[in-house]
């Protein structure tokens, strides 16, 4: 099997050290580099598997540096390691193009957890159909559109919205979702859920007055059909 190419950005010496020898002694491929210009150069000699992306960089904000390769390849896994915790900040990030985040302090056991989810990269189950109301769904390709025009979807809001529609009208609970979109072993907070799931709403409802998927406190959501 390949070995998995890790990319750090990261310019704290303690941290992007610590992280190298954890990633290189768990039998990853990894290489830090300390600011944000020399990340994206990484990118381009080295495609990775994932990116650990600090936003408190040394030649400038994080959420840019995000931003530039998430447009130049949206395929990318992108964690955010961040010292901000605000709501307003995780769904800045989020949309920058990041799949994840990790608040510092962070436990090393559970940053290793949540790479071992990005990585895994198992379909969601079950299959979704290939049309539902507005939406067509091409499972090989990976794309979906919305009265013909293609949605523009990160990776993780593709698997999401491919796993709603599997049962479009019936609810589909919280840990279902991250046990099918992210990883079975989930560890810490559900909130990338709730991020991705609002992001999803921007992306498909258009003007519509109310959100084809409902929220069902403390269960899950529904996506209706139309």
């Amino acid at each position: 099997m390949t070995t998995q190419h890790i990319l750090i950005i990261e310019d704290d010496e303690r941290i992007g050290s610590t992280l190298l020898r954890a990633l290189v002694g768990s039998g990853y491929d990894a290489r830090w580099e300390r600011t944000g210009e020399r990340g994206v150069s990484a990118v381009g000699e080295q495609r990775p598997d994932l990116i650990l992306l600090d936003l408190g960089l040394p030649d400038g904000d994080g959420l840019d540096v995000c931003r530039r390769i998430h447009r130049d390849d949206a395929s990318l896994d992108i964690v955010m390691l961040t010292a901000r915790d605000e709501e307003l900040d995780v769904v800045v990030g989020l949309d920058a193009g990041a799949v994840d985040y990790i608040t510092k302090p962070f436990r090393l056991a559970e940053l290793l957890a949540r790479i071992r989810a990005q990585l895994r990269r198992r379909d969601p189950r079950p299959a979704a159909p290939e049309v539902v109301g507005d939406l067509r769904l091409e499972a090989p390709a990976r794309r979906i559109w919305r009265d013909g025009a293609e949605l523009e979807l990160r990776a993780k809001e593709y698997d999401l919205l491919a796993r709603l529609l599997a049962d479009a009208g019936n609810v589909v609970s919280r840990e279902t979702l991250m046990s099918d979109v992210w990883d079975e072993n989930w560890i810490g907070s559900t909130k990338t859920l709730d991020f991705h799931i609002a992001a999803l709403r921007r992306k498909i409802d258009g003007d519509r007055d109310a959100s084809r998927i409902t929220t069902l406190r403390g269960v899950g959501y529904r996506f209706e059909v139309l």
